[in-house]
């Protein structure tokens, strides 16, 4: 009898023993996985040579670009003109004569920079005299530029010089020659000209003079009252281009509202031919569903593509392209909606001899109505942001000016400014959709 007991006892303590190992080898398995998939994508990646390919200096100068601005004061070394102008734009540029009180315009340039740095033009030569440090000489001879440091003084890692350029950069202010030109960039905090270009009789105005011009002092423009001429200096700007800059944004929303809100009308009628519970025949339910998979599987910026060849680049592109991959995500889901309703709502409204159109439109829609709307009200604020990407393939909207603003590699201030109004408007359509949702479904 003991044999007889102990037998099932040592079957079952090897099982157990057996089940414990595997769920101890399959506990350190999981680890080791994972570890080998990092040591791939580290060396699958080159991890290692994207971080010594890394430019962090030249990141630190965009991000810096993101909430200020620099003033260039240029000297062309064929002409010996010198000017002065806000990020280097001819829009932006100071009338001959003219500059801010940190630069002396004359036959000698004196510019003072940040941290008592002081740098002068005197022809070709520039002469920089920066604290805790001395006297830089650069000039040309010749076709070289050459760089004199302080006697004794090694080259610090903050200047670069080659044979036909030398650079000096100090965070807050950089200094440039070459063979054509001299730069003095200085760095300041802000948004300059965000509001008034130069030649706008509104620049430099504090807060205070704006408030006395458009209440009680005399008109500049004797045309139009000074509010009006702030509103369009403003509207009108030709640094900023307050204007196109909104007029895109507007364009971003409509082709996201056209693209949902026309996925919608097109899916919603072709969903009950989908839905199990309402399809004539299955044969019609299986095309519809396999055709609303074609068209929800081809990624939106696929159809981009594929109908900017056919119709052209423009607005009207992107919203077909999000129409496209929206009918096929809304057939399905509201599909799946209409065949999960309750039947006793239909059978009870049949039951008074209302038709066909008339038990869906009091038996069915009223069910499937709350999915319907959160479904086209997350998708229209989804889609707000995919417009973005979409309208930089296709020449519309906001996503246009990002984009260009991106590819010339020095109006990043204007980079930050189309991404806040993005976010801003992504927020301004979140809390719409929110308010239409409770407004409609919880009444």
């Amino acid at each position: 009898m003991s044999m007889t007991a102990t037998a099932p006892q040592q079957m079952l303590h090897t099982t157990i023993t057996h089940r414990f190992a595997m769920r101890k080898r399959r506990a350190l398995a999981v680890p080791v996985l994972i570890v080998a998939y990092l040591i791939y994508v580290f060396f699958a990646f080159d991890l290692a040579g994207l971080a010594g390919r890394a430019r962090l200096d030249n990141g630190a100068i965009l991000l810096k670009d993101f909430w200020s601005y620099k003033t260039h004061v240029t000297r062309d070394n064929r002409s010996g003109e010198v000017s002065v102008a806000v990020e280097g734009e001819r829009k932006g540029t100071y009338p001959a004569g003219q500059a801010p009180d940190w630069v002396t315009l004359g036959a000698v340039t004196n510019i003072a920079l940040p941290g008592g740095a002081h740098a002068t033009y005197d022809g070709p030569t520039a002469r920089l005299d920066i604290p805790d440090f001395g006297r830089v000489t650069v000039a040309p001879d010749g076709r070289q530029i050459v760089l004199t440091l302080p006697d004794g003084a090694a080259l610090p890692d903050w200047i670069s010089a080659a044979p036909n350029r030398v650079d000096i950069n100090r965070g807050k202010w950089r200094f440039s020659m070459t063979k054509s030109r001299t730069e003095v960039f200085r760095y300041q905090p802000g948004w300059e000209l965000f509001f008034f270009t130069i030649d706008s009789p509104f620049h430099g105005k504090s807060l205070g003079d704006m408030i006395a011009l458009a209440l009680w002092e005399p008109r500049l423009d004797a045309t139009q009252p000074n509010i009006v001429a702030m509103a369009n200096g403003f509207w009108t700007n030709r640094m900023w281009h307050h204007d196109q800059v909104f007029g895109a944004l507007g364009e971003t929303v409509l082709m996201a509202f056209l693209g949902t809100m026309g996925a919608g009308l097109i899916a919603f009628p072709l969903a009950f031919f989908a839905a199990s519970n309402f399809a004539p025949a299955r044969s019609v339910r299986l095309l519809l569903r396999r055709l609303f998979d074609f068209l929800r599987g081809v990624d939106g910026l696929i159809w981009t593509v594929i109908l900017s060849r056919a119709f052209g680049p423009g607005p009207l592109t992107g919203s077909l392209a999000i129409l496209m991959t929206d009918t096929g995500t809304f057939g399905k889901t509201f599909s799946e909606a209409l065949e999960n309703i309750d039947g006793k709502q239909v059978e009870g409204i049949a039951s008074t001899g209302a038709t066909t159109l008339q038990r869906a439109r009091f038996g069915v829609i009223p069910q499937v109505a709350p999915v319907v709307l959160s479904q086209l009200l997350y998708y229209l604020e989804s889609n707000t942001r995919s417009a973005t990407v979409i309208g930089a393939l296709v020449g519309g909207g906001i996503g246009l000016l990002l984009t260009q603003a991106i590819i010339t590699q020095k109006d990043w201030e204007e980079v930050c400014y189309y991404m806040i109004l993005i976010v801003l408007m992504v927020m301004v359509m979140d809390s719409l959709s929110g308010w239409i949702r409770r407004r409609f479904i919880k009444g």
